[in-house]
């Protein structure tokens, strides 16, 4: 896969808003059990009050907290408030909303930061916890001894009745009110900060309703406040979803589709050599299914491989602010999710691995049985060929049901693992909120974060899974496109000289396929004139097609040199060398369309007076015209739907079309009869005689009357001349004549 990332880089844009729509939607989605947590914990246990510096307060009330504050503290309390009465500007629109304005002054807040939030509020709330503890004794003084006992030496039951404890406080010598508020703290400390906030958030709130406000609508303001905020998140995590969704998909299709094309593109300069080294079925399994898998991985890493680590980070660090005590439950239960992937990875790699090399199998042996069909209807091999596919087919099967089991084990178990980690936070965080160290939204939220955590390792997992496969595909697909073609253009390219003859000229050339130990063309020389055909004639093996196929440079010779015109192909680009060519090979190959467009392959400008007269020379007129269509009618892919005579009358004419000066049939008269063969030859002699014409063939009786005979046996010249002169002088020739005519014939 890293070797296919340079083709990534025309989508770095994509990519990097993909990865920042992550990061948004991310952090919308890790956001939502902490609002969650609010409603809980704020909305529905506090009523909606969310710190213990209450937005108002009445002037004895604060007068009553500022007892048991430092005067640091005292002075920071109430520069934070502005005091309301009667006399004030808005005083009408102040008791609108705090209705005991009517009977005393009050303090409105002003605009709190955090850091003063943070400093006020442990003092503040011993604060609150005081003056409730003191307000409830003044109301029954018989908790006294439940709440501590006597204030500072007082024995309260003894004072009487409706006696103002406050008032009493104010008369207190500093050292003894200090004592005091000591030892209360260190009462108060038994109770955990904890347990002291929330007990003050209810003094706060009772203190709202002395102030007249409406309780249930401050709690249904709030829950409607935070619920809008998770509704806002959510619409903007889908959107986020959408867009990510989107533009990973435009990234992998866009990947897939210059992969596919840069495969294509590199195929079409292999040399034989490199066809030689991937079979077609591989090639077509490489840019079809190993592209798709390379296009599904990529679109799945944009969208989890980021996003899950994001996801994991952020609801660690979310999960240990909500309550760190429980973090131990999170840490075993990714410890045995990271077991139970790796025992899984390891278990189903090697099988991801296998799956693109059964895939190439099932498409040979398809592709093999489809183009043979007839064949193996002729020799009744149809249940030795089902039996073939079976066994690739099963294969395959067996390899991915593997895997698929694998997989259907490995889902149960960590929905377990999930439902197991659910159980244990409840069942500590009830503990906690027992002893009140925890709030019920702050375990709820703990919960969520945890299972937002296991899901990222899951979806992590997933794609470990799928990434050795797609390795494997990009390794295949990298393998094809950094294969360099043994035939080159070189740097600095000759040009055939004007005018262009087309002289052929074979300079002791001898020729190794790749990996062989041994030569199959040695010593080959002989000159092919313009206006002449050159005929090479031998034995089934002989090199004959090996010797035209490095004249277009299909190979490069390993010895030797072949000339035209005088000058090295190896110093001219390709394009221009093939330009000077018209090859039909011994199986015409027809591509799907209309006969036209076949014809025209060779020149798409052709006139259709060139197209006909290109048919008239190849002898396919008759039948072309025997057709209701004519040139319109279609052509089946591979040209299925016409005779081996026809596709090579068809193959040839095409070649016609181009008008080259040098023609190479490759035994392309094999598949017609004996008077369709000479009166071809006689109309080629007539039209194309002033071209330099080749002809590989096994008949004499087409080569007969060629000014020159190329005579091959194992790969060396072993005759050259004229028909006449090789019977006298060649035994191959006249052993290969004499088998196929009659003396009579030969003269």
């Amino acid at each position: 896969m890293i070797r296919l990332a340079k083709y990534l880089k025309p989508y770095w844009l994509m990519i990097l808003l993909t990865v920042a729509l992550l990061f948004v939607q991310a952090n919308a989605e890790l956001a939502l059990p902490d609002y969650l947590s609010r409603i809980v914990n704020i909305g529905l246990q506090q009523g909606g009050v969310e710190n213990v510096l209450p937005t108002a307060i009445r002037q004895s009330e604060m007068q009553r907290l500022t007892l048991f504050l430092d005067d640091t503290e005292k002075t920071l309390l109430l520069a934070q408030y502005i005091p309301v009465d009667r006399t004030s500007p808005d005083y009408d629109r102040w008791v609108k909303e705090y209705p005991a304005l009517a009977q005393e002054p009050i303090y409105v807040a002003g605009k709190l930061d955090k850091a003063t939030l943070d400093t006020l509020t442990p003092p503040l709330s011993r604060a609150w916890l005081a003056v409730a503890a003191i307000e409830q004794i003044m109301a029954d003084p018989s908790k006294a001894a439940s709440m501590g006992g006597g204030l500072s030496g007082f024995d309260i039951s003894k004072l009487p009745a409706g006696t103002d404890l406050f008032a009493l406080l104010k008369k207190l010598p500093v050292a003894q009110l200090t004592q005091m508020k000591t030892r209360m703290s260190e009462q108060f400390a038994a109770l955990g900060e904890s347990m002291i906030t929330q007990a003050a958030l209810r003094a706060v709130k009772a203190e709202y309703g002395a102030l007249g406000m409406n309780i249930e609508k401050l709690q249904t303001t709030y829950i409607l406040r935070v619920g809008g905020l998770m509704l806002l998140l959510t619409l903007l995590s889908v959107v986020c979803t959408i867009a990510v969704g989107f533009l990973a998909a435009r990234t992998s299709a866009g990947l897939a589709r210059d992969l596919r094309r840069a495969v294509f593109e590199r195929v079409e300069n292999f040399s034989n050599a490199e066809f030689d080294k991937f079979s077609t079925a591989s090639l077509i399994t490489r840019t079809t299914n190993d592209v798709m898998q390379v296009q599904m991985v990529t679109m799945m890493m944009l969208r989890m491989v980021i996003y899950a680590p994001i996801m994991g980070v952020g609801g660690i660090v979310r999960a240990l602010n909500k309550g760190s005590s429980l973090a131990w439950l999170i840490a075993v239960a990714v410890v045995v999710l990271i077991g139970l992937i790796v025992t899984v990875f390891s278990i189903a790699l090697p099988r991801f691995k296998r799956i693109q090399q059964l895939v190439d199998r099932l498409n040979l042996v398809a592709r093999e049985h489809l183009s043979g069909m007839m064949v193996i209807r002729a020799f009744n091999r149809q249940t030795f060929e089902e039996a073939r596919f079976d066994k690739a087919n099963v294969d395959l099967t067996a390899n991915s049901l593997f895997i698929n089991r694998v997989m259907v084990i490995m889902m149960p178990l960590i929905m377990f693992i999930m439902n197991v980690l659910s159980l244990a936070i409840i069942w500590a965080g009830a503990h906690q909120i027992a002893q009140a160290t925890m709030q019920v939204g702050d375990m709820m939220a703990f919960m969520q974060y945890a299972m937002q955590i296991v899901m990222s390792f899951l979806m992590l997992s997933m794609m470990f899974i799928m990434l050795p496969r797609a390795a494997v595909s990009g390794d295949r697909i990298a393998e094809v496109l950094e294969t360099e073609p043994a035939i080159r253009d070189p740097e600095q390219p000759q040009t055939f000289p004007t005018p262009f003859k087309g002289v052929v000229e074979f300079r002791d050339v001898g020729f190794r396929y790749p990996g062989a130990d041994e030569n199959v063309l040695c010593g080959i020389s002989f000159t092919a004139q313009p206006g002449q055909t050159t005929a090479i004639i031998g034995s089934t093996g002989s090199g004959k097609s090996t010797v035209v196929n490095l004249i277009p440079r299909f190979y490069d010779v390993t010895e030797g040199a072949i000339l035209i015109d005088g000058v090295d192909i190896r110093t001219v680009r390709q394009s221009e060398l093939r330009d000077k060519i018209g090859y039909i090979p011994q199986r015409g190959v027809l591509f799907s369309g209309t006969i036209e467009s076949n014809l025209r392959y060779a020149d798409d400008a052709a006139a259709p007076e060139t197209l006909q007269w290109a048919a008239d020379v190849a002898q396919a007129s008759e039948f072309i015209n025997a057709k209701p269509e004519g040139l319109a009618s279609e052509i089946a892919q591979g040209g299925a739907n016409v005779s081996g005579g026809q596709k090579q009358r068809l193959a040839i004419a095409r070649a016609l079309v181009k008008r080259p000066p040098i023609y190479i049939f490759d035994d392309s008269f094999s598949a017609l009869d004996f008077r369709t063969d000479a009166a071809l030859r006689r109309a080629l002699k007539q039209h194309a005689g002033d071209s330099t014409l080749l002809i590989v063939t096994q008949r004499v009786a087409t080569v007969k009357n060629a000014e020159q005979i190329i005579v091959l046996e194992e790969g060396r010249m072993v005759g050259k001349g004229t028909h006449q002169e090789l019977m006298q002088t060649c035994e191959t020739y006249r052993e290969i004549a004499l088998s196929q005519l009659s003396m009579e014939e030969l003269a």
